[in-house]
C-alpha cells in the first residue's frame, strides 16, 4: 500500500480571517469501508477523486503557484490493546507552528493542532476507517504492519503575485498507509543534487523542499537503489539527509553519530526520539558534521529516521564509483534494537515510559 490517496472521509478545515482562526469539519462522500473495498477499480478510484476535491477553495494561490505552504506527516497507530494512539503530536504542532512562522504565516495553535488530529481520527474510526493491529506484525518488527498517516497541511487564499499569505487555511487529512520502503532492497546512493542551502528553507517542512527530493529520489530508484543522501551544499563532502528522512551512522567506536541540525536540516521528531533512546542505553550520541570519508572507513551501521521510514538499516552507500557496505549488507545488531523498541512503543507491545503515545480510542 505504502502512500496513496485513499483518503478517510472526514477532514478538518480551519480558516484564519480577521485575527482568528475559524474551525469546522468537512464530511466527504463515503460509504462503509465494506461497501468501499467491495467497489470495482474505477468506482473506488472516483470516490477516492471526489475527497480531494474543495470547490470553494482556490486554484490560483501563493501555493498553487509558487509553493508557498508547509505540511506535517504524523501517525496514529492500532494498539496491542485494540485502541488507536497517535505518536508525538505535541511535537509536530511545535514544529508545524515554526515552520508557519518561518513562512510569514500566522502559526497555527499548537494546542489546536493535537486536538484536530485526534478529532479527526476519531470521527473517521467511528464510521470504522481504521486499521486493527495483527498479532503477525511483530514477526518482522512491525516493517510491514499498517497506520493512520495524518498529513495537517496549509493552503493559501487566492493569489497570482510573488507575496506571503496572510489569510491561510490549516486542512487535516488522513489516510491508511503501510511500509514507506518496499522490501528487498535498501541500498542508498548521494545525489549530486542539493536539498537545502544556507539561509533557506531547509529547517522548515516546506512543501517546495520536497521538489527537489522527489526528482533525487526518482533518479535513484532508477538507478537500482533505495533511497538518496543530500550533501552539503557548501562544501560537498558532509551527510546532511535523506530524500525524506534523518540519516544515523552507528561508528565502530560505539559512537551514535547524526547532522547537527541547522538551517539546511529539517528537526525530524523520529530523529530527536531516538536520540532519545540511544542515550538510555548509554551510548554517546553525537550531533555534528560527518563527512563521506569517515563514513567510508568508520561506520559498522547505518539508518535513515522519519514518520514513514521509522528507523529502516541502509545496507550500502555509493558515493560516485566508491560503494561501502555495512555490516555486512545485514541489519546491525544497535539498529535493530532501536527499531524494535521505537515500534514496540508505537503499536502499545511495549510499555510507553515517556508518555509519547497520545490516547484516541
Amino acid at each position: 500500500m505504502a502512500f496513496s490517496l485513499s483518503s478517510y472521509p472526514v477532514v478538518y478545515r480551519s480558516k484564519y480571517s480577521n485575527g482568528a482562526w475559524k474551525a469546522e469539519y468537512l464530511e466527504k462522500p463515503h460509504k462503509t469501508p465494506a461497501e468501499e473495498a467491495a467497489l470495482g477499480e474505477a468506482e473506488g478510484a472516483a470516490l477516492a477523486d471526489s475527497r480531494n476535491f474543495y470547490p470553494d477553495m482556490p486554484l490560483v494561490s501563493y501555493t498553487s503557484q509558487y509553493g508557498l505552504g508547509c505540511f506535517e506527516g504524523l501517525k496514529a497507530l492500532p494498539q496491542k490493546d485494540g485502541g488507536l494512539a497517535i505518536f508525538r503530536p505535541d511535537q509536530n504542532a511545535a514544529r508545524f507552528h515554526r515552520s508557519m512562522k518561518g513562512l510569514y504565516m500566522p502559526p497555527f495553535p499548537e494546542d489546536a493542532f493535537v486536538s484536530a488530529c485526534v478529532e479527526t481520527v476519531k470521527r473517521n474510526a467511528a464510521k470504522g476507517f481504521r486499521p486493527q493491529y495483527k498479532p503477525e506484525w511483530e514477526k518482522d518488527s512491525f516493517m510491514t504492519a499498517d497506520s493512520i498517516y495524518i498529513r495537517p497541511f496549509t493552503t493559501t487564499e487566492g493569489g497570482i503575485g510573488v507575496n506571503i499569505s496572510r489569510e491561510p487555511w490549516v486542512l487535516v487529512v488522513t489516510t491508511p498507509v503501510s511500509s514507506y520502503f518496499s522490501g528487498g532492497n535498501s541500498d542508498a546512493v548521494i545525489t549530486e543534487r542539493i536539498r537545502a542551502t544556507p539561509k533557506g528553507t531547509g529547517w522548515i517542512k516546506a512543501a517546495s523542499n520536497y521538489v527537489i527530493s522527489a526528482l533525487a529520489k526518482h533518479e535513484a530508484a532508477e538507478a537500482g537503489f533505495m533511497e538518496c543522501v543530500f550533501l552539503d551544499a557548501v562544501y560537498r563532502q558532509y551527510i546532511e539527509e535523506g530524500s525524506s528522512c534523518n540519516i544515523f551512522f552507528y561508528l565502530k567506536s560505539g559512537e551514535l553519530v547524526t547532522p547537527a541540525l541547522g538551517d539546511t536540516i529539517l528537526p525530524g521528531i523520529t530523529r530527536s526520539s531516538i536520540i532519545e533512546l540511544a542515550k538510555d542505553r548509554k551510548v554517546t550520541v553525537s550531533e555534528r558534521k560527518i563527512s563521506i570519508v569517515e563514513v567510508f572507513s568508520d561506520v559498522k551501521e547505518c539508518f535513515v529516521s522519519g514518520t514513514a521510514a521509522g528507523a529502516t538499516p541502509i545496507a550500502s552507500l555509493t558515493h560516485g564509483d566508491k560503494r561501502v557496505l555495512f555490516n555486512n549488507g545485514k541489519v546491525g545488531e544497535f539498529t535493530a534494537e532501536i527499531r524494535d523498541t521505537l515500534k514496540g512503543i508505537q503499536y502499545g507491545l511495549l510499555p510507553d515510559p515517556k508518555g509519547w503515545m497520545v490516547k484516541v480510542c
